[in-house]
């Protein structure tokens, strides 16, 4: 095989926290639980494992897979493993793009934050607070672009941790960073979740978060719920794990790495669930009211219901900073390893050096974060970006790479054959079919499932107009650069797929 310099990781333990790194991020923590209690509670964790066994960990394998034998970011990696399947690398890049610009965004806020959390600046009306003092949100949709100075000073200092570390490399940068962040981040989180488990209350948080709705399992979408949240929190689909196993070394355990990635990215979720079902049962008990009464998700469980119960807490000023620093470092490692597939993307088409790619490209993606994102209107933008980049954009790219390799160029085989040369848990046939008939099937359902909810009625009400123009325009439109990009004259890596083809056994 064409041998290249390429940069490694310095050890396995550094690549295993830079995977955990990039997939525990701001959706195990603020995700999770809400999904998981609101589909069954204790019963939604046996589809959820189902889901990890079936879909999880064996997409997990392949990406890694395709990584390690190409030894490329997703264009070429895909370009090497058939030529027109190049523009699926690109398309990944190119979603990549979207989520590192507004992922930034929440991570500034949550950094803003643990800094409010010394002296509650939040004061009696949380909701208000973040909506009109902190963001100064618009009333609706708007292309104003007036800027949020709150928002916009963290967000710089968000791009320029991002690209300092990214500069430095693979090894001397991310490897070194998650060596620090991954630890800490466990350490803030244990303190955290036992802090919540003295609180009063909390009991009746764990029994509503636990307490098995067993009719759920027969409820179809309940299944869906589990393979979108096992798809959405291990970052697969969108061209991170490639890249980050192209510079594993030759003699990596593939399978053993993706199982322990894999369980190690679902205990922390199990953990975060516990950590913030043990905090509402505490504000229920205290407010009078039932726990389903407060159960929420996303932007108003982190940036409302918290700080809310961080006020009426003793010493809810500890509690607050924990959280919102492990939401910072938990988003931190995650937005690292997105912008890494841009800029290692580039580099391996072009031939650029690692500090002009980072600094050109991280620049330019970092600068479209800082136009688009602090403005009275970029709530609104993210919200509606966020939604239609991940249901049609990262589920439809994954579900186009996984019938690519596995029916049209037919090279799941082959690709088991390269990860069992040098795994401790080989691949057989169970799969080769998961694969190519289990994750099609679902990632084809969970589309159906979400088009059908989103032709029948306008997510959140918004505009026809903005929702054509922030949802559906950028979802395809990520597609069609994704396309267009895999037409250029590329100077570099265009070596043939004949030139990388692989032995078929």
């Amino acid at each position: 095989m064409h041998a290249e310099h390429r940069e490694q990781w310095g050890t396995r333990a550094g690549f295993l926290l830079a995977a955990i790194g990039s997939a525990v991020g701001l959706g195990n923590i603020w995700r999770f639980p809400y999904v998981a209690y609101q589909n069954g509670g204790g019963a939604f964790l046996l589809p959820y494992l189902a889901a990890l066994l079936t879909a999880g960990i064996p997409l997990l394998i392949l990406e890694y897979t395709i990584g390690h034998r190409y030894r490329s970011t997703p264009p070429t990696a895909f370009l090497r493993l058939s030529r027109p399947a190049q523009a699926i690398g690109w398309w990944q890049v190119v979603i990549c793009f979207v989520i590192a610009a507004y992922y930034a965004v929440i991570i500034a806020w949550s950094i803003r934050y643990t800094g409010y959390s010394f002296d509650r600046a939040w004061g009696d009306d949380p909701e208000g607070f973040l909506f009109g003092d902190f963001l100064q949100a618009a009333d609706g949709p708007t292309m104003d672009l007036s800027y949020v100075g709150g928002v916009l000073v963290p967000l710089i200092a968000v791009w320029v941790i991002t690209l300092a570390v990214l500069a430095v490399g693979v090894r001397r940068g991310i490897e070194r960073l998650n060596k620090i962040f991954i630890p800490t981040l466990v350490v803030l989180f244990l303190a955290l979740v036992v802090r919540a488990l003295t609180l009063p209350g909390a009991v009746d948080g764990l029994n509503a978060f636990f307490s098995p709705d067993w009719s759920a399992i027969n409820d179809g979408s309940v299944w869906v719920a589990a393979y979108g949240q096992i798809f959405f929190s291990l970052s697969i689909g969108f061209g991170i794990m490639i890249t980050y196993s192209s510079y594993l070394r030759r003699r990596s355990d593939l399978s053993g790495s993706a199982l322990v990635a894999g369980f190690a990215n679902s205990s922390f979720e199990l953990l975060a669930g516990i950590g913030v079902f043990a905090t509402i049962g505490f504000m229920a008990a205290n407010a009078g009211i039932p726990v389903d009464e407060l159960a929420t998700s996303g932007i108003g469980l982190a940036f409302v219901a918290f700080p809310q119960i961080i006020s009426s807490m003793p010493a809810g000023e500890l509690f607050g900073v924990l959280f919102f620093l492990s939401l910072s470092i938990a988003g931190l490692t995650s937005l690292i390893s997105i912008v890494q597939v841009i800029v290692g993307s580039v580099a391996d088409r072009t031939g650029l050096r690692r500090v002009p790619a980072v600094l050109i490209v991280g620049g330019f993606t970092a600068l479209v974060s800082i136009v688009l994102f602090p403005t009275t209107g970029g709530l609104y933008l993210l919200d509606v970006v966020d939604r239609f980049i991940n249901q049609y954009g990262i589920v439809v790219a994954a579900l186009v790479a996984v019938i690519t390799v596995s029916w049209f160029t037919r090279r799941l085989k082959p690709l088991a054959a390269h990860a069992n040369a040098t795994s401790a848990v080989q691949l057989g046939v169970l799969w080769r079919v998961t694969l190519g008939i289990v994750t099609p099937l679902v990632l084809g359902w969970m589309m159906w499932d979400s088009l059908q909810t989103e032709l029948s009625e306008n997510y959140e009400d918004y505009p026809s107009s903005f929702l054509l123009g922030a949802g559906w325009g950028v979802a395809l439109g990520a597609l069609v650069l994704g396309i267009v990009l895999s037409l250029l004259p590329w100077r570099r890596g265009q070596q043939s797929s004949e030139s990388h083809q692989e032995v078929q056994s």
